[in-house]
């Protein structure tokens, strides 16, 4: 980590300049952007340049890209490790669940139905940021996720950057932001499992920013029996905002249903899961392997939004 920090900080609440510079770089052409938010490529695990080059254009501005793969290619665990590597995503986030290999095979798991790990159900999943319990030394902060295999219905994904949640939030009242940088702003309470502590419990921001790139990062959870937010009323109006923005019709969430072939590459941005349907019978079981990483997509700081060298 460099010793020294950026000196254009947007997310900072006593650089407003910086702050509509960046505001006013963001909203431009976002809408059109979100709308067009898949790249078809040919082979994932070795993209082209004019590939590469579509998928940060989109990571660059919301923070994510869905991509199709197009080509004959089988995009099997080791295509989905390439891809990330392609931009930077190196650290595997290691999780109770995940396989040997720290990517994980998302699947209806029967010895896990029925118990409060929703991931590994088709029941819903509601918005969160993935690893927002881990210590905050070990922050997933980008995704690969990949569909092998949908569900017979069902199962449609929802995102919203982060940067454009903390931007509607601090539009509103600044002072939310303040209260959601808090060092105690929501904790984590400890995983226990059959008397056994598995996970401490972790407390920290919902907003964050690196001291070496300037760049956003957020926690968060709907759950509410996963999450204790600060008791101060601010805190709370600061949340009651974020449900109303993640529970409306907003342009700027973007609803997607993966199917096999596709995958998304982020940096970690907010995200749910509709309950789904698997069909058997007909070969219609949902399979994603999804890798987590401690890094952020290469190249996509603040600079990039500003089109300025990265």
């Amino acid at each position: 980590m460099s010793n020294s920090s950026p000196t254009y900080q947007p997310f900072q609440l006593d650089r407003e300049q910086d702050y509509q510079r960046w505001r006013s770089a963001k909203l431009d052409n976002y809408s059109a952007m979100a709308a067009d938010a898949v790249v078809p490529v040919q082979n994932a695990a070795a993209l082209s340049l004019a590939e590469h080059a579509a998928i940060m254009e989109r990571c660059g501005k919301l923070n994510l890209a869905i991509y199709t793969v197009t080509g004959e290619a089988d995009t099997d665990k080791s295509a989905v490790r390439a891809l990330g590597r392609q931009f930077g995503l190196e650290t595997l986030d290691m999780n109770l669940r995940a396989d040997e290999d720290s990517i994980t095979s998302l699947r209806v798991v029967e010895a896990v139905a029925g118990t409060h790990y929703i991931p590994y159900t088709n029941r819903p999943l509601n918005w969160h940021t993935d690893g927002y319990y881990n210590r905050l030394n070990e922050q997933v902060r980008g995704i690969v996720m990949h569909c092998v295999s949908t569900s017979a219905s069902g199962g449609d994904n929802l995102f919203l950057d982060p940067e454009i949640a903390y931007l509607l939030l601090r539009d509103e009242n600044p002072d939310y932001i303040r209260a959601l940088m808090r060092p105690d702003a929501m904790t984590i309470p400890a995983n226990i499992e059959a008397g056994i502590e598995l996970r401490a419990a972790q407390s920290g921001p919902v907003f964050s920013v690196a001291d070496d790139s300037g760049a956003l990062h957020m926690r968060y959870t709907a759950r509410t029996r996963s999450i204790e937010w600060n008791s101060d009323s601010l805190t709370h109006q600061a949340v009651g905002f974020l449900s109303e923005l993640l529970a409306s019709d907003s342009p700027c969430i973007i609803r997607h249903r993966l199917r096999a072939g596709q995958g998304i590459i982020c940096n970690n941005v907010l995200h749910k899961r509709e309950a789904f349907a698997d069909d058997a019978a007909a070969g219609q079981e949902r399979l994603l392997y999804r890798a987590r990483y401690h890094e952020r997509i290469r190249g996509t700081g603040v600079k990039r939004i500003m089109n300025d060298e990265v």
